[in-house]
């Protein structure tokens, strides 16, 4: 990767080390030179890194005490002198000072850089794409699976517990992000972690969910009924299917990152709902369950080909509930191909 005028890059976010080498430990500093790189980390991954930087051209190297302080050490042998980045969003302060603490008086400048590799990452590859599209179909099976189980008198934490579950055993190494089930009021939240709440006739469900396959993840939203809905609530669902579909018309390679919420919200506020929809349209999907871009108001750059992103408007009324709806996308230049293909009709259970 490109260095700029730097003469080495520190890189220190463990998701940012996996897409740069592909390690997986949880102890791990990737050391990049314009002619090297070198993974430090220490002696309970001497075999693990061996295995996973085979082939790679990138050298293991074991190391004792901080990865921080190892890390100004292996460049002071080197006698680099110059600019050094590291990625400052990503370091904890403690860290940071033990870079300039090992450091030769003088010799190395620190240069704090936010998203070298994230920039990166927004475009993905064929592989990549073909581990998220697998996500995906992962989450849509198990999000069908249970739909029997959402009925009154099952807890929210229960059928949160029941959809990690079912996605480990079809071969998920884990959920994307803890399960959202949110019923009723608490709908109205849109991170509501599920709680022992017990399900209710006449009110609606969140379920928020993504599986982890292969390192990559999926986020799927469905909202159901439980019960024979109102023509309110049966206005509200139509109000968010339509901005989702204005969102998913907006998204194309070449677009502003902000045209599917531009689109989005013009639907809702159409309908009365502006100020009820109160997050972003939608974000980055990758090795991280959020990355870049984040589909919002004033993102003015072009959208990238080949970028997976959520499409997630909602609607949030306090006392009552939510509504949202969420599909994973990715972006071609004509438009974008849809991930996601579980039932997203309004549902009454």
């Amino acid at each position: 990767m490109a260095l700029g005028k730097a003469e080495a890059f520190l890189v220190t976010h463990l998701p940012n080390v996996f897409y740069l080498c592909g390690f997986t430990g949880d102890a791990g500093a990737l050391l990049v030179e314009p002619d090297r790189a070198t993974l430090l980390t220490d002696s309970r991954f001497t075999t693990q890194a061996k295995e996973e930087l085979k082939g790679t051209g990138v050298r293991p190297k074991i190391v004792k005490g901080p990865l921080a302080s190892a890390a100004a050490e292996e460049l002071a042998r080197r006698r680099l002198r110059g600019r050094v980045a590291f990625e400052g969003a990503r370091m904890t302060v403690v860290d940071a000072a033990r870079l300039r603490k090992a450091s030769p008086q003088g010799r190395l400048r620190w240069q704090p850089v936010t998203g070298w590799v994230e920039r990166l990452r927004r475009v993905k590859d064929a592989d990549e794409i073909e581990r998220i599209r697998a996500a995906a179909r992962l989450a849509c099976d198990v999000i069908v699976e249970v739909l029997p189980l959402i009925k009154p008198g099952v807890r929210e934490s229960d059928l949160a517990a029941e959809i990690e579950f079912r996605m480990r055993r079809r071969g998920a190494s884990g959920a994307a992000f803890e399960t959202i089930v949110a019923s009723g009021p608490r709908g109205a939240l849109p991170h509501a972690r599920p709680s022992a709440k017990v399900l209710q006739a006449n009110e609606l469900v969140v379920i928020d969910m993504g599986a982890i396959l292969r390192h990559y993840c999926s986020d799927i939203t469905r909202t159901v009924f439980l019960g024979h809905a109102s023509g309110k609530v049966r206005r509200w669902y139509r109000a968010v299917a339509e901005a989702q579909a204005a969102a998913c018309e907006a998204l194309r390679a070449g677009a502003p990152v902000e045209a599917p919420d531009v689109a989005a919200r013009r639907v809702l506020r159409g309908y009365g709902l502006a100020r009820a929809f109160v997050h972003s349209t939608g974000h980055g999907l990758g090795i991280e369950v959020h990355e870049e871009p984040r589909l919002g108001r004033g993102q003015l750059q072009p959208l990238d080909r080949s970028s997976v992103v959520t499409i997630e408007p909602g609607v949030y009324l306090e006392g009552i509930g939510g509504i949202r709806i969420e599909d994973d996308l990715l972006v071609l230049p004509g438009g974008a191909e849809m991930l996601t293909d579980a039932p997203r009709e309004f549902l009454e259970l």
